[in-house]
């Protein structure tokens, strides 16, 4: 979501998310400015989605023939977030194509009606020996289709 009078994007509510996962921050996630670094918010993209997969049986990082790598990423802050807080992680996929995925993260300081944090990240889902793209496999896309 973006201001239309200055194309400055803005925190979104959590109805704009699909579904959710609870991450807790650690005392090394913190800065010397007293908050989470913005590197690891990357990090949280890429547990939630990832976790999010593995658990629904969509992905099999150490059996399985497909595996993704991101080749975009992009991140807004909005408010801070800092130890010792929990941080709710909201999930969609923006687009799916034939064997790349949008996926879009809005990070929830816990009970919060905003996000502190929203991005993105493309992941292209290659053969893992050959690393060449290729049609996502069915269970995957099933999955990802109901984020859309």
């Amino acid at each position: 979501m973006t201001d239309a009078k200055n194309d400055k994007p803005q925190a979104e509510p959590r109805s704009a998310y699909k579904v959710f996962r609870t991450i807790g921050t650690r005392w090394m996630d913190n800065d010397m400015y007293g908050h989470v670094n913005n590197v690891v918010y990357y990090s949280w993209f890429d547990t939630a989605v990832n976790a999010y997969l593995i658990e629904e049986g969509a992905l099999d990082v150490q059996h399985g023939g497909t595996i993704g790598l991101v080749i975009e990423t992009q991140c807004n802050y909005f408010s801070p977030l800092a130890f010792p807080q929990t941080v709710e992680a909201g999930i969609r996929v923006a687009k799916l194509g034939n064997s790349s995925v949008r996926y879009e993260v809005g990070l929830f300081a816990q009970g919060e009606p905003l996000t502190a944090a929203k991005g993105h990240f493309v992941h292209v889902y290659v053969d893992k020996s050959t690393r060449r793209p290729g049609p996502l496999p069915a269970k995957l896309k099933t999955t990802l289709e109901t984020l859309v």
